[in-house]
């Protein structure tokens, strides 16, 4: 009799985590190529990071020795130009703060759109808008300035499968970000 009940709770149990698993499973099929790869890279910094989802969703580069903050600035914006990507905005917040009377390392905050590809994804994903626009953000922290920006590859790989036109554009501008962090940590332009 034990083992018939076990049974039945057995079954029960598989029943339960199936259902369970459904919606999951649904979207798990609808993902990017490389959804998974992603996920486990986000997973991974946010264990290392111990529980810092901040550092866990994002690209981060430290600027080379040397490397001027107006340098950092004006490398970014040259790819931007070069890329099609319309620098919308900059917040000096560290001299914002200054003026407040609060001493501050470099805070910079540099805002990046293709409007035509903006106005496609929000098509697509209304719920996107809250990503937009691009940023890139230069922190001072003690050993130097860094640059921090979105993991775009979440955008990209993790979300359901984008129609091939905005894959295309998504990617263009996935790998201009990237491209503003390589070589604004360099200050090359």
């Amino acid at each position: 009799m034990k083992l018939a009940n076990l049974f039945k709770a057995a079954i029960l149990t598989a029943g339960l985590a199936t259902l369970s698993g459904c919606g999951t499973m649904n979207a798990a099929t609808n993902l990017e190529e490389g959804a998974w790869g992603t996920f486990n890279e986000i997973w991974d910094r946010w264990v290392e990071s111990e529980g810092d989802i901040g550092q866990a969703v994002v690209w981060e580069k430290k600027v080379a020795e040397g490397v001027s903050l107006d340098d950092v600035i004006d490398a970014i914006n040259a790819v931007g130009i070069a890329r099609n990507i319309k620098n919308v905005g900059e917040l000096p917040l560290s001299e914002e703060l200054k003026a407040r009377g609060r001493e501050s390392g470099v805070i910079h905050v540099m805002s990046f759109c293709n409007p035509d590809t903006a106005r496609d994804m929000l098509d697509f994903s209304p719920a996107m808008g809250a990503m937009l626009p691009c940023r890139v953000t230069i922190v001072e922290q003690a050993d130097g300035l860094y640059l921090y920006t979105m993991n775009m590859d979440m955008m990209v790989k993790m979300g359901k499968k984008m129609p091939s036109e905005l894959k295309e554009k998504t990617m263009a501008v996935r790998d201009t970000i990237w491209m503003m962090m390589d070589k604004g940590s360099r200050g090359e332009f």
